[in-house]
């Protein structure tokens, strides 16, 4: 299980994407449409990544922020420059990089370009259990050290 790549985990997904100039507005639509929780931003007319708007971002810096959904533009309130991974990045190495930053989603570009993203539902219970145990012991280790 653990010998999988997170191209193994996106090979039949369509990516949500809008231009920064989007509203927050359109983004909470296309959410909902899709049944995803991110949207990633992307240059007008093209797949190169500027950012990720997430359903974090919609709660703590449009609703909790007080801004106005309809007028918020998405380069206001995303996430600039999002971590990235290749398609041929394991499932492990991937659980790491998310883990180590507190990510929930992890865009997957290929060629400048994003194929794909992966959340943590994504995630079999086996990795993140194997994740949780290599957690536990670099904490015992730290301690003893």
């Amino acid at each position: 299980m653990m010998h999988r790549n997170v191209g193994d985990l996106v090979s039949n997904r369509r990516v949500v994407s809008l231009p920064a100039e989007a509203s927050v507005r359109d983004a909470a639509a296309q959410m909902k449409s899709a049944h995803v929780a991110s949207v990633v931003v992307t240059e007008s007319g093209d797949d190169h990544l500027e950012g990720i708007f997430t359903e974090r971002d919609l709660t703590e810096r449009v609703v909790a922020g007080g801004l106005d959904p309809e007028t918020t533009r998405l380069s206001d309130v995303m996430t600039p420059c999002p971590i990235t991974v290749g398609l041929e990045t394991s499932v492990r190495d991937a659980l790491r990089q998310m883990s180590s930053n507190s990510l929930r989603h992890l865009p997957i570009v290929e060629g400048g370009k994003v194929v794909g993203v992966i959340s943590m539902r994504d995630f079999l219970g086996d990795e993140l259990a194997l994740l949780d145990r290599e957690k536990e012991i670099m904490e015992s280790l730290t301690e003893v050290l």
